[in-house]
């Protein structure tokens, strides 16, 4: 897997827009609103190499941040000009509210490649880079508010492993969510979903990025990984309660959420 990820890290975001016509964009973008973080938020996210996940956390608390600085302002409406200026001054220097998202990869060329693009689209601050195990994370108990994992969960060796890893490092009324490729209950649209993956996928593979095996190997990662209902009760087995999943596309992918209590 290892070898896999490393033969396509460079080539990993325009593989993903190709293979998803760009829907996964979308995806990331509905797991960060179930998330709905706030300014103060500490978010783990594994195997997150290329930064998908820890940029949106960026922006989304940005954004709430913003808000709340209006809403403080317009409440006081007689404030002068310099008090305003300085207000914002401040929270331009405090624009994550004390949020920090740790990104955790097993995988260096991925997270060089997120380093990369973390640099070139300006983003520093609460941003750190871990090279770690999603089966035996480097990181003390009772940490983390919020465990993300997107696209990643399906290329542990031991999902069990991984599951509990994640319940150790969160705080207890943590969040744990997890965003993956999973099973179409569609019969007719599973066919043409299978033609697309077997026919395409890899022949894509070949032509962007030059490698045919490793976009065969995550189609067929895709089709071996547990259907919602066995992952739901895997997560639960972890320790997690309130667990429940939301189909995307007709199940194409799904996103599972659990807590720690």
């Amino acid at each position: 897997v290892n070898q896999v990820f490393e033969s396509v890290a460079k080539k990993y975001d325009v593989m993903n827009d190709s293979m998803t016509l760009g829907i996964h964009r979308v995806w990331k973008d509905i797991l960060m609103h179930k998330m709905n973080p706030c300014p103060g938020t500490l978010l783990l996210d594994v195997a997150g190499g290329t930064g998908d996940i820890a940029f949106r956390f960026i922006n989304y608390v940005r954004s709430v941040r913003q808000r709340q600085l209006q809403r403080k302002l317009k409440h006081h409406q007689n404030l002068s000009w310099q008090e305003i200026f300085e207000s914002y001054q401040k929270d331009e220097f405090n624009s994550l509210g004390d949020s920090q998202v740790v990104v955790c990869d097993i995988n260096r060329e991925m997270l060089k490649v997120g380093k990369q693009k973390a640099q070139h689209l300006g983003y520093s601050e609460g941003l750190s880079w871990v090279l770690g195990n999603a089966e035996e994370l480097p990181f003390d108990d009772d940490k983390f508010d919020v465990y993300t994992i997107a696209f990643g969960i399906r290329n542990v060796t031991r999902i069990d492993l991984a599951l509990q890893e994640a319940y150790r490092v969160l705080k207890p009324g943590g969040r744990f969510l997890c965003l993956e490729f999973s099973h179409v209950s569609n019969p007719l649209l599973s066919r043409l979903y299978d033609l697309y993956s077997f026919q395409v996928i890899p022949v894509l593979g070949e032509v962007i990025a030059g490698d045919w095996k490793s976009y065969q190997y995550l189609v067929e990662s895709i089709r071996q990984f547990p259907p919602q209902e066995e992952l739901k009760a895997m997560i639960e087995d972890a320790g997690f309660f309130k667990v429940d999943y939301e189909n995307l596309n007709f199940g194409i992918v799904a996103i599972h959420s659990g807590f720690k209590l």
